[in-house]
């Protein structure tokens, strides 16, 4: 944002009634209303990064996109404060009461996950509540240096895997969570968003400088080959670390000997740091 406050651009905020036009066309348009006054925006291309709920995806016709969609049945209650991390490195915790991630957003300030039912708030549990849940959940040596502290946020998120295909409709190309999401145990959801800008950017650089259309015409099937691999990365990490309401006799065990066979071979060990890194473009 800095970047295109030094170009001397403009910069809407805050519009309303965002319209998408003629995207199928040579000539697509945006509209919008700014202070009253409608104003219309003739475009080469439309990105279409304004997120799950936007208007971009909602603008193609039922009949000429697909989805898939799982949601899974619990969400992470999460708490940031101003603590020192327990940890420099992420903690992921499998544990029979449920899943839990400590991270770091500066030395001074960490953001806590414990795994949580659907109908929670943010409002329903207390800060002691919290820490008191997230302790139980931590190894020892972890649990007994764990520096708690006021929250300065806490919030509920749900988890769900999503994806619309195509990612192209004439000119409007859909980018990061207009198209897809990941639940966040694989931490895919903004690297994906910045692979679509990579292919998107490339291919428009493209088409202009050397009118030929072979990029943009490439561009969803390129990012969806990389999004599928992310997704099934995302759900892996999902199922490997969380308790499931109808987790059976035989999950359970099958589960620990899952995360066991991860902590002792080599092999599964680069398979999960080439994932979790992000897979080259």
């Amino acid at each position: 944002m800095e970047a295109r406050r030094a170009s001397g651009r403009p910069t809407i905020y805050e519009a309303k009634d965002v319209a998408l036009h003629d995207f199928d066309s040579d000539s697509p348009k945006v509209s919008y209303v700014k202070d009253g006054q409608k104003h219309e925006i003739s475009c080469d291309y439309i990105a279409g990064c304004d997120g799950y709920h936007g208007i971009s995806r909602a603008s193609v016709p039922e009949a000429s996109i697909k989805t898939y969609e799982r949601v899974y049945p619990f969400a992470w209650f999460g708490l940031l404060a101003d603590v020192p991390p327990v940890s420099p490195e992420l903690i992921y915790v499998q544990n029979p009461e449920g899943f839990a991630l400590c991270s770091m957003r500066s030395m001074t300030r960490s953001r806590y996950y414990v795994q949580c039912g659907l109908d929670e708030t943010a409002e329903g549990m207390s800060d002691e509540a919290f820490w008191k849940i997230l302790k139980s959940r931590l190894p020892a040596e972890a649990a007994e240096t764990l520096v708690t502290g006021p929250s300065i946020e806490k919030l509920v998120a749900p988890l769900r895997s999503f994806v619309a295909e195509p990612m192209r409709f004439g000119r409007l190309f859909l980018a990061g969570d207009a198209a897809h999401i990941v639940p966040p145990t694989g931490a895919k959801g903004l690297n994906l968003a910045i692979s679509d800008v990579h292919y998107l950017s490339q291919a428009i650089i493209e088409h202009v400088q050397e009118k030929t259309a072979a990029g943009i015409d490439a561009y969803s099937q390129k990012a969806l080959a990389r999004i599928w691999k992310a997704e099934r990365f995302s759900a892996w990490m999902t199922q490997l670390l969380h308790r499931f309401p109808d987790t059976d006799s035989f999950a359970a065990p099958l589960q620990r000997a899952e995360v066991t066979y991860l902590a002792d071979s080599e092999a599964a060990q680069t398979a999960l740091a080439e994932n979790y890194a992000g897979l080259p473009y």
